[in-house]
């Protein structure tokens, strides 16, 4: 959602949340930044955690190491979610372990090296979409009101992180191919 603008929803907010002009619930899936800045083919593009301190710094360094430019997409959580904030960076870890937050790097000059540039760093998916988000307050607000809706919301938006999740595996298979 955007903060700084009372809530509203955004094309960033995920399916099931609530929102500002989202009361029922996101209808639809959130976009991927990622994905967008990768279609460029020319930026170098991660997605981080501090749930994953390791992967987040190797990142930053090969987005300072890449000439030209780089995204990096961090995982924040946030006081709205519900979440107490030194549980955020296990609130993370479940976005990473229900496939919410993929982690990954993308680095177009290893495709000029002959190496694969798509770099997925997360593991498969094992937790349920909705053990992440009813840890939230933007999912819980829904269940509550209306719980026939919030089971839909969230089998669908659950459908969105498997079928994400395939999609970067895939790109990462293609990516092979075109570099061998």
């Amino acid at each position: 959602v955007y903060s700084n603008t009372g809530g509203q929803m955004s094309k960033s907010t995920p399916r099931a949340a609530v929102a500002k002009f989202a009361a029922d619930g996101k209808k639809t899936c959130k976009k991927d930044m990622a994905m967008i800045a990768m279609s460029y083919g020319s930026v170098y593009v991660a997605k981080v955690s501090m749930a994953n301190p390791n992967h987040l710094v190797k990142a930053m360094i090969e987005a300072e190491a890449y000439d030209g430019p780089s995204l990096i997409l961090a995982y924040a959580h946030c006081i709205n979610h519900g979440i107490k904030m030194p549980n955020g960076i296990d609130e993370q870890r479940k976005a990473i372990d229900c496939g919410h937050w993929n982690l990954m790097r993308f680095n177009p000059a290893l495709a000029a090296e002959g190496k694969n540039p798509l770099s997925i760093d997360s593991k498969e998916p094992t937790l349920a979409y909705a053990d992440y988000a009813y840890g939230e307050n933007r999912y819980k607000m829904l269940k509550k009101i209306n719980p026939d809706e919030a089971a839909v919301l969230m089998s669908e938006a659950d459908a969105d992180t498997q079928r994400k999740w395939k999609l970067y595996q895939e790109l990462a298979k293609g990516y092979e191919d075109l570099v061998k």
